[in-house]
């Protein structure tokens, strides 16, 4: 079994070295500088971690391992110019580098590309495979889709915010191991329960992202602490806060996210402290216990050996533990 650390070192290395040789190379210049910004890789490494349950040769399925991280770059490529977010990673984002034309143009050879890699597997599990990308693309457009939405809606219940972060997030994670899984062998079962792990896993992750931007450590968390309350974002702190809050919090709720003249960090502050008072930030912390511990279930579902699975036990428990 290799560790999520060896798995990560060989799936860096792959996609460093991805060359695309075609022209012009103004489309392909940007796929290269977006796969250049680095980032966890979480999802090629949870596929391989799920190919390695069943099968040593994990190097046998590194292209469709990089379909899906090719896949996930080109959400974020064209999410940043949806959101005209300025930076990603540290770095500018393609819309800023280029323009927004390039940013679409190259997003869709992309998710051409993504489709590419992805079909460079054994051709007995091809249909498989790529019905379960297809649908998964489908979905995330879904919940992309329905985030906007929110954007424009008051009433916004927490049900509807669990399953837009299920289609928008989880679905991406819970395939990749999927996809693992059914590259390897896998039963049926364990096929599904994994997919059920990365489901559970996936919520547990964007909630824990909700929290930490408002309460976490910048240095830590990669990235200025707020943003979300700027943009009126509609989060689970958000959601709860509006759920709990008394008339008089609820006044100033409405009141700091309808102003259009504030001064960024007041509004931060403010935001902040009614959170505090209302107590949303244990509300949050419970539901990602509660799914963390479904994603356990859903992992001790599979039938192989605990200590084949630790990895992944272990990788989620890194996941959930980011420091607030």
């Amino acid at each position: 079994m290799f560790t999520a650390s060896e798995l990560l070192d060989i799936v860096r290395g792959h996609i460093a070295g991805l060359q695309f040789t075609r022209t012009p190379k103004g489309l392909y210049d940007p796929v290269s500088y977006v796969l250049s910004l680095g980032g966890k890789r979480i999802r090629p490494v949870l596929m391989l971690m799920a190919y390695n349950l069943y099968r040593e040769d994990v190097k046998s399925i590194l292209q469709p391992a990089t379909g899906i991280e090719v896949y996930h770059n080109y959400t974020l490529l064209h999410d940043d110019l949806m959101d005209r977010a300025d930076m990603r990673r540290g770095k500018a984002t393609v819309h800023k580098v280029w323009n927004d034309n390039v940013a679409i143009l190259s997003g869709d050879a992309m998710l051409v590309l993504a489709y590419q890699f992805m079909a460079q597997c054994a051709s007995e599990r091809l249909k498989d495979v790529m019905d379960l990308f297809s649908q998964t693309a489908l979905e995330i457009c879904e919940g992309q889709q329905l985030d906007m939405e929110f954007e424009q809606r008051k009433d916004v219940k927490e049900d509807e915010y669990i399953e837009m972060i299920r289609l928008k997030t989880s679905v991406l994670l819970a395939a990749s191991l999927k996809i693992g899984a059914i590259l390897g062998g896998a039963s049926k079962e364990d096929a599904d329960a994994l997919y059920d792990f990365g489901v559970n896993l996936g919520l547990a992750f964007q909630l824990k992202d909700d929290l930490l931007d408002v309460y976490g450590d910048p240095l830590r968390f990669g990235k200025n602490i707020g943003g979300d309350i700027l943009c009126n974002k509609k989060t689970y702190l958000v959601i709860k806060a509006f759920e709990h809050a008394n008339t008089d919090q609820e006044a100033l709720l409405n009141d700091w996210f309808t102003r259009e003249a504030f001064d960024p960090q007041e509004k931060i502050a403010a935001v902040t402290r009614l959170y505090n008072e209302i107590g949303v930030k244990a509300l949050c912390e419970n539901r990602i216990v509660e799914y963390s511990k479904r994603a356990s279930e859903s992992l001790n579902r599979v039938n192989v050996s605990a200590e084949n699975k630790q990895e992944l036990e272990t990788m989620m428990n890194e996941l959930m533990h980011r420091e607030v």
